[in-house]
């Protein structure tokens, strides 16, 4: 799963990054973004990339009530384009959750230590991710989202069995593109990213803040 990731990169980085025409979002680094909270997402709407904001916990929106959010931080690559949690979601409502790493705990005794992930170019990069907009009783509109996680790779299986879908430069493009009837193409990128490409460091001290899992 992932359930804490880290942000620190400056909005103008970001913005050259991928490639963002509008920016709706006030950007506030952190080394300690958690469920609940609101997040930068990249979406592709009317020709233009732009950074919204997002709630991170999706409620589908014919739910009845917000409490499936914490449930459905993540959504699994294999199941994905089927759950009726995520199946519409999947087909027109795809982001990109804008990310410096992210963390995951090792079991060292009776105490988890957390590790920070994180790639070797020191690029920010997306998480593959689905966002829906879910209207309360009394008329307002919450905009949330969730992560794609599949399989671990190399350097991530040690600890956890599943890892964050990173998506490459080239696979962002498809991701965020508005062809929904492609759905093995779309599924063909929520493959684990390549452990060569990647790094980890103890996440303690500055890195985490007061990081628990």
């Amino acid at each position: 799963m992932c359930g804490k990731f880290v942000l620190i990169t400056d909005l103008k980085n970001i913005q050259n990054n991928f490639n963002i025409q509008n920016v709706l979002y006030e950007h506030q680094p952190s080394w300690n973004i958690s469920p609940g909270q609101l997040i930068p997402a990249v979406i592709h709407h009317n020709g233009k990339n732009q950074l919204v904001c997002f709630r991170w916990g999706l409620i589908p929106s014919w739910s009845k009530d917000p409490s499936m959010a914490h449930k459905l931080i993540n959504a699994r690559a294999e199941t994905v384009d089927k759950k009726p949690s995520f199946r519409d979601a999947f087909k027109k409502r795809r982001c990109l959750i804008v990310a410096d790493g992210f963390y995951e705990w090792k079991r060292e005794g009776n105490k988890k230590m957390p590790l920070y992930y994180y790639l070797k170019s020191g690029r920010p990069f997306g998480f593959a991710g689905l966002y829906e907009t879910w209207i309360t009783p009394d008329k307002k509109q919450i905009n949330t989202c969730t992560i794609i996680t599949t399989s671990a790779n190399e350097l991530i299986a040690p600890v956890h069995d599943r890892m964050p879908v990173i998506l490459s430069n080239d696979q962002e493009k498809v991701w965020l593109g508005s062809n929904p009837s492609d759905v093995p193409a779309l599924l063909s990128l929520l493959k684990p990213y390549p452990a060569d490409e990647m790094n980890f460091t103890p996440g303690i001290g500055p890195h985490s803040g007061n990081c628990q899992e």
